[in-house]
């Protein structure tokens, strides 16, 4: 389904229509209950929740699994974890150095820099951490592009939601917002995401926000509203998925716990993924207006 034609503009609790003039609160409660484990020395090992132990972990897929864990296996998970996140920035740096100097990027600092310290020390920090990585990102391929801004904001920022960060029942937050407050929900990593990867050259064309159903799996299995980051190396091929409750960028083929049903970006709006065009997203989607407003103003592309 998501690299064939549109699919579904409804689904059970999530909709097109009942998206236009706002957005939908979505992945609640997801990271509370979805557990990855990292398979260590032939253990297996308690991560914990996706959103919160795991961040910065670049993990292969076929070690991540959904089950019951051992405590004594948590050492052997955190030394994963650590050599993981030492292996991927050793990589951006040794790439950067053989690359040599960065190009002038599509962004304005000094806009970004005039916004961060609008919003406070958290943003100035932030944005004091991510700038380096976009900086070393812009001269990889795109896989490493994706992977790099992924893992970044997976790490940095802790799963919470809208009511809990900002006292509304939807928000969506800029990227230095988000940065700003440290928390966020499945919208604002997507959004974050997005705008970072415009920052590094990747054309909005291949980048579409998704709203997809996901399943939860557990003993009380059952489908969640969730936004994701889909990436298109060419048209109609197999999308990338950035996903804030799995460390590593997928394939599509590899998230069958995944139905899209509506996607969007700067330029487009969609039912499910295919190309039959549902309208101007800045005009149904109000908060999606909203935050291309913010983003645009602190200077990203």
């Amino acid at each position: 389904m998501w690299n064939g034609g549109a699919g579904s503009g409804t689904t059970r609790g999530l909709s097109l229509a009942n998206a236009t003039g706002s957005g939908i609160g979505c992945c609640r409660r997801i990271a509370q209950r979805s557990t990855l484990t990292a398979c260590a020395g032939g253990q297996r090992a308690q991560v914990g929740p996706v959103a919160d132990d795991i961040k910065g972990m670049r993990l292969p897929a076929s070690s991540l699994v959904l089950v019951n864990s051992r405590p004594a296996c948590r050492a052997a998970a955190a030394e994963v974890r650590s050599r993981q996140v030492a292996l991927g920035l050793s990589a951006l740096l040794l790439a950067w150095l053989v690359a040599g100097p960065v190009s002038p990027r599509a962004r304005d600092a000094e806009r970004l820099h005039a916004a961060a310290r609008q919003l406070g020390p958290q943003a100035v920090a932030g944005l004091r951490d991510l700038e380096p990585l976009l900086d070393l990102a812009s001269e990889l391929d795109d896989p490493g592009k994706l992977a790099a801004v992924n893992q970044f904001f997976n790490r940095r920022i802790r799963f919470r939601e809208d009511v809990e960060v900002w006292g509304q029942a939807d928000y969506w937050a800029s990227p230095l917002e988000l940065l700003a407050k440290g928390e966020g929900d499945c919208e604002d990593f997507a959004i974050a995401k997005y705008f970072s990867l415009l920052a590094l050259g990747v054309p909005s064309a291949q980048l579409r926000l998704v709203y997809v159903r996901a399943r939860i799996a557990g003993k009380a299995a059952r489908v969640q509203a969730h936004m994701v980051l889909a990436h298109y190396a060419a048209p109609g091929s197999e999308p990338s998925i950035l996903d804030n409750l799995v460390p590593e960028v997928q394939s599509a083929a590899q998230r069958p716990d995944l139905t899209p049903v509506f996607s969007f970006n700067s330029d487009g709006l969609w039912h499910g993924i295919g190309d039959v065009a549902a309208g101007d997203p800045a005009a149904r989607l109000s908060r999606w207006r909203d935050v291309l407003a913010k983003a645009h103003d602190e200077g990203f592309p």
